[in-house]
């Protein structure tokens, strides 16, 4: 926009140069021009009222003056006898365009004798003598005038790229999910109208999720006065065999509500941008699930970093996601079922297994359970990626991606305000 505003208004600026400055340039020319043959008319005049009588020594020294005398006689410079000269001589007065210049012929009526002729040259140095400078000066005034304009339109346009890109980055943060990000409006009252507009509805979006959440949230809530009666209704089962299978089911699906209340319950992300380090959170989460590994007889390594990956999560969510990667594994394989669980530098960190693997269509959200689905909508949420393949160990593989955070933006982020 800058650009195009700067080049809108160099191309405008000299064209209303253009205009204004080329017809000033040739009337000064024209004026310079005019004054000169003016002065010259003069001098050709004073000189014819005193012909016949006038004198080689009365004639002005500067060479430009000749005298045709009726009687033949050719007096001051030097100067052919023109066919102007020849029109001249029968008693007319003009102004002819000459070679180098220009000649004002004046005839005089010298009685019997005839008609003789006063000419005065000027020539074109002194025709257009001093315009070169103000022409000069025209042009530096352009200049000036041009330079002066660009300025202005720097102004203007730095101050309208301001404010649309200052829209672009709380647009940025609001999709990213910093709910708090807002615009200080300016720029002209168009943007300003927007800024105030996007303002409003980051508003209204942070009561909608607020409403939402809390929906969500009392919804499953309800749902624990039923769970725990039919947990009751369980423990009046006569075979304990199907009791306890049902029991299990139950707690599992305790469990996925108890998840769905927290989940609705977490505040949105507020202030600055979410920021992890995936490295860190990944071995205390592996060092977390070592024990029931060890319970269980399980094997359970990893290949994590030494140092530190940025990524753009929350901490608290991050280390959500990696519980619900390795509960899922836990979960779905054997105890003798080998788990690994690797990170990258580039950001990418997955969850693999040597169980039987994910069906074809667990790449599909909504086939692979409550889990995995929130833990996609957590990752996606932060513009990252779920994905779902084989293990080179034979099982399932879940991979996350998540945007690494440059060494800047950490930085930033990680200051007082």
């Amino acid at each position: 926009m800058r650009r195009r505003l700067a080049m809108l208004v160099a191309a405008t600026t000299s064209l209303v140069l253009i205009a204004f400055l080329v017809p000033i340039a040739v009337l000064l020319r024209s004026e310079a021009a005019e004054r000169a043959t003016g002065q010259a008319s003069m001098e050709g005049h004073s000189i014819a009222q005193l012909l016949p009588d006038v004198a080689e020594g009365s004639l002005p020294a500067d060479g430009t003056t000749t005298v045709f005398l009726a009687d033949g006689r050719v007096i001051g410079a030097r100067a052919a006898t023109s066919p102007s000269v020849r029109l001249a001589q029968q008693g007319q007065s003009f102004i002819a365009e000459t070679a180098g210049g220009r000649e004002v012929l004046i005839g005089v009526q010298s009685g019997a004798d005839g008609t003789s002729v006063v000419r005065v040259f000027v020539p074109a140095s002194t025709l257009y003598d001093g315009v070169a400078k103000t022409w000069a000066l025209l042009a530096l005034l352009g200049l000036a005038l041009f330079a002066l304009g660009m300025v202005i339109a720097d102004r203007l346009g730095r101050r309208l790229v301001r404010s649309v890109t200052a829209l672009a980055e709380t647009a940025d943060r609001l999709s990213r999910g910093e709910l708090t990000a807002r615009v200080n409006p300016g720029g002209p009252p168009e943007i300003h109208n927007v800024g105030s507009e996007l303002n409003r509805l980051a508003d209204r979006i942070d009561e909608l999720l607020n409403s939402a959440r809390a929906e969500a949230a009392d919804l499953a809530h309800r749902l624990r006065t039923p769970l725990t009666a039919l947990r009751l209704d369980i423990g009046g089962l006569r075979d304990p065999v199907e009791s306890e299978r049902v029991l299990a089911s139950l707690q599992d699906l305790s469990a996925q509500v108890d998840e769905i209340i927290r989940t609705a319950r977490r505040p949105g992300r507020t202030g600055a941008v979410a920021m992890a380090d995936l490295a860190a959170i990944a071995r205390e989460r592996l060092h977390f699930w070592a024990a029931l590994a060890e319970d269980t007889g399980r094997p359970l390594t990893g290949n994590i970093p030494s140092k530190a990956v940025l990524v753009r999560i929350g901490a608290e969510d991050l280390a959500a996601t990696f519980d619900v990667l390795l509960d899922n594994a836990f979960r779905h394989t054997p105890d003798s079922a080998a788990v690994r669980l690797v990170v990258e530098d580039n950001g990418v960190a997955w969850v693999e297994d040597a169980g039987t693997g994910i069906g074809p269509t667990a790449g599909t959200p909504g086939t692979t359970g409550l889990g995995l689905d929130i833990a996609r909508r957590t990752v996606e949420a932060v513009r990252g990626s779920l994905t779902i393949g084989s293990s080179e160990l034979g099982g399932a593989k879940v991979v996350l991606t998540i945007e690494r955070l440059n060494r800047e933006t950490a930085q930033r982020n990680s200051s007082p305000a």
